[in-house]
């Protein structure tokens, strides 16, 4: 689903591009020096974060599958950026979101100044011009 491809893999354990890891319960446990039963997923207390310079895209692909359980729909946050969250199968948290430089540009195109887009999304005019290069 997000294109990644693997690396490197043990069996137990694998890396993904970017440097993600996985490990098997029973691996992790043995890694961490407690009982497999001792872990547990879907505490809604982290994410793993992605974003995409083509968020609509991964959308529709996204929604071309019936095994996703989302955590939330389609929402713009507070600082305009576009970003959906879902369950990975061991109900840990997966965002994907536009990039920052991709909301500006977004801004920009709906007639925003500089000014304007660096309030809203809470980064610096200097920073926002970078991103609109």
């Amino acid at each position: 689903i997000l294109g990644l491809r693997v690396t490197i893999d043990f069996g137990s354990n694998f890396t993904l591009t970017g440097g993600l890891s996985f490990q098997t319960r029973e691996s992790w446990s043995g890694f961490i020096d407690c009982d497999s039963q001792d872990i547990r997923y879907g505490g809604k207390d982290a994410e793993i974060y992605f974003e995409t310079d083509d968020l609509d895209g991964f959308l529709e692909k996204l929604n071309q599958r019936d095994d996703i359980e989302y955590l939330h729909p389609l929402k713009t946050h507070d600082w305009g950026q576009r970003g959906i969250r879902f369950y990975d199968p061991d109900y840990h948290i997966i965002e994907v979101s536009e990039t920052l430089p991709q909301v500006c540009h977004r801004f920009y195109e709906q007639g925003k100044t500089v000014e304007e887009i660096s309030q809203l999304t809470m980064l610096s005019e200097k920073v926002v011009s970078k991103m609109l290069k």
